[in-house]
């Protein structure tokens, strides 16, 4: 057995491995073949409340352990995680579909999220503050909330566990994580690691569910802070959820991230990063590139060596480690699908692909051409390969197709003119920017920040703890003695 097994059928609640208050479980399907992986405990609002009461008794404690102390837990918890990359691998490619190779990846990410927040845990400071005499002190401190409420999606459950967790631990919150429905196994298997890392009981909790138990967990009164990651339509919802008991949220929501490709760009190392940026992950990510806008005179060969490039890749089970692997579950294939109906009929040219692609939830990395602003393929997130290709004359019609979305996550621009990419870096409206790269590689702590419809966030990074900080400001006046 893989040593990050956990008790099938059952969350991790209070330090512990519980079954569910009405003994009802979830099947897990493996996307590849449809067939039932194994069962996890179906949480309901009775499991999500006893998972927030465990999180309150624990909170006082944490909050009030020596920071380094804190420290030294996460870092165990990385280590544990390092130590089993292969096996956390194998799970969070299986349950999510992806390629071996890609669930490595993901793991490798995850530790190096943990590892950063071990060392920060004690570099969280307030500031003082200037003063109109010497008699007077001014200083802020910064303090946890209390008990966060952590809500992800399916697509890269380990790094987004770390991501939400790492950090509201090592500001001195406890947490409880409703991981997806679809895809829980890696955050359980990485609970399982935590228990062993030596946390205290109530620190972490992981309780899985669909909509009843995310909906118990973001309106629980006895929840300090939320943090969301998803669907618009859903941020929305859990914001208003929030308003009623005045809890602060963290939302990190949908994209539709542009390569932006001029002519004097690196085709060469351009074209498969824009390939990479829409097939990895079936294109299931937030920040996926899935519009590409071409400038006018370079737009056919462009679009010929980015569609070769899309029929040459290769899918199958998580397993065989091909390109990609198959979307997630069924009604992710459906959405997909209905995209594939809808491009054709509202006047995108298909270049490649357009069609599912063997058994199991698989679909052709696709690619259309003649796309209008207007059409869905170019407004709405797909969270599928499938890639919507514009033209532009100038650098003013690059930064108009740029903005003609609600969303603002990431905008990447290729190009080898400096002045260019940095008018283009201030004027697009998006979180994020990567010049002649697909979002941030060689770059320690970036900031994870999104705009319009996108969400808010200062997730990523050292901005991440103050995230998950309050700040009290503390005045003295200093008596004569």
């Amino acid at each position: 057995m893989a040593a990050v097994d956990f008790p099938s059928s059952q969350h991790f609640v209070d330090g512990e491995w519980v079954t569910a208050r009405d003994g009802g479980t979830l099947d897990i399907i493996d996307p590849a073949t449809r067939q039932v992986i194994t069962k996890v405990a179906l949480s309901g609002r009775a499991d999500v409340g006893d998972a927030v009461a465990a999180a309150r008794r624990a909170f006082p404690a944490w909050a009030a352990t020596s920071p380094s102390e804190r420290g030294t837990l996460i870092r165990r918890w990385a280590d544990l995680i390092l130590a089993d990359v292969e096996a956390l691998a194998a799970v969070e490619a299986r349950d999510v579909g992806k390629p071996l190779s890609g669930g490595r990846t993901n793991i490798y990410i995850a530790h190096d999220i943990v590892n950063y927040f071990a060392g920060a845990a004690d570099k969280l400071t307030g500031v003082t503050l200037p003063t109109r005499s010497p008699d007077y002190l001014g200083y802020t401190v910064p303090e946890p909330y209390g008990v966060c409420a952590v809500v992800i999606p399916w697509n890269v459950p380990a790094v987004l566990m770390a991501a939400n967790v790492a950090p509201a631990l090592a500001a001195g919150n406890t947490v409880v994580l409703k991981p997806s429905e679809i895809a829980p196994l890696s955050p359980f298997a990485f609970a399982e690691l935590a228990r062993r890392a030596g946390f205290p009981p109530g620190v972490i909790n992981v309780v899985a569910g669909g909509p009843e138990a995310g909906a118990a967990l973001t309106s629980h009164p006895d929840v300090d802070h939320i943090s969301f990651v998803g669907s618009t339509a859903t941020g929305r919802a859990i914001m208003t959820a929030a308003a009623q008991n005045l809890v602060p949220v963290k939302l990190e929501l949908g994209g539709k991230s542009p390569n932006v490709l001029f002519a004097d760009a690196d085709l060469d190392t351009a074209i498969p990063a824009v390939v990479a940026s829409i097939t990895e992950n079936a294109g299931q990510n937030c920040y996926a590139g899935s519009r590409l806008l071409v400038e006018a005179s370079v737009h056919d060969e462009v679009v010929e060596r980015v569609a070769a490039a899309m029929a040459a890749i290769k899918t199958g089970p998580w397993e065989a480690d091909l390109d990609m692997g198959p979307l997630v579950s069924a009604a992710q294939f459906a959405r997909v699908s209905g995209f594939l109906e809808d491009a054709p009929r509202e006047g995108a040219r298909l270049v490649t692909g357009g069609a599912p692609a063997g058994g199991g939830w698989f679909v052709q990395p696709t690619v259309y051409d003649h796309v209008d602003a207007g059409m869905r393929v170019a407004r709405e997130e797909v969270f599928g390969p499938v890639l919507a290709v514009q033209s532009f004359r100038d650098t003013a019609e690059a930064t108009e197709l740029m903005n003609a979305t609600d969303f603002g996550l990431l905008a990447c621009i290729w190009t080898n003119d400096v002045s260019r990419a940095l008018r283009l870096a201030k004027d697009v409206r998006s979180g994020q920017v990567a010049v002649n790269q697909f979002h941030d590689a060689g770059v320690i702590g970036f900031p994870f920040n999104m705009q319009k419809d996108s969400g808010f966030s200062r997730g990523g990074g050292y901005a991440a703890l103050r995230e998950y900080t309050q700040e009290k400001g503390v005045a003295i006046r200093l008596l004569a003695r």
